[in-house]
């Protein structure tokens, strides 16, 4: 059965041809034209940044900034404990980050003072919590993020849960990229 607002086929009514070409039409003039050697610098900074092009693309354009960092949650880390170790693909990765700040966020029962002594990590704060509010949690974030200097609009999200992808919007953060993505792709 279809959901809301699908609606299960083609749309055979007279003139649909027609109104497709014209929204495509008007689609492809509001898409700006760069110049070439901008976009050989944003797939460069895509690259520093661990991320394909099309991702990079999408968060920077939907924000408006380039982005200078991450914050990455304990779980999309798999650090779950105090004194456990960082997977050595995720430290991999961490590593190959080129100019872009590096923020975990810890839940319990790992550690912020853990996390901080990561070398792959430069900030580490408490993550919010599930029964805090959306007003606490957007405070939070707003400390945070005035306590690592960085405006939270050029920062991207990896999370492992759907309670932390919330997180984006009251935040008000660049992007989420699910740890599982963020990870396992092979940037070229």
């Amino acid at each position: 059965m279809a959901g809301i607002g699908h609606n299960s086929g083609r749309v055979i009514e007279p003139g649909h041809t027609w109104r497709k070409h014209v929204w495509t039409k008007a689609r492809k003039k509001l898409m700006p034209t760069l110049p070439v050697e901008v976009i050989r610098m944003r797939v460069r900074r895509a690259a520093e940044l661990g991320l394909p092009y099309k991702t990079y693309a999408g968060i920077r354009a939907s924000s408006g900034d380039d982005l200078i960092g991450f914050m990455f949650s304990n779980n999309a880390l798999r650090v779950l404990r105090a004194g456990q170790a960082m997977a050595a693909d995720r430290k991999r990765k961490l590593d190959q980050l080129i100019g872009a700040q590096r923020i975990a966020l810890a839940h319990a029962p790992a550690m912020v003072k853990h996390l901080q002594a990561l070398p792959q990590i430069d900030r580490a704060f408490r993550a919010p919590q599930f029964t805090d509010s959306w007003s606490s949690v957007r405070d939070q974030f707003r400390a945070m993020t005035a306590d690592a200097k960085t405006p939270a609009s050029r920062l991207v999200l990896v999370g492992d849960t759907a309670f932390e992808r919330e997180w984006v919007e009251t935040g008000k953060m660049a992007g989420y990229v699910p740890a599982d993505v963020y990870f396992a792709q092979a940037v070229v």
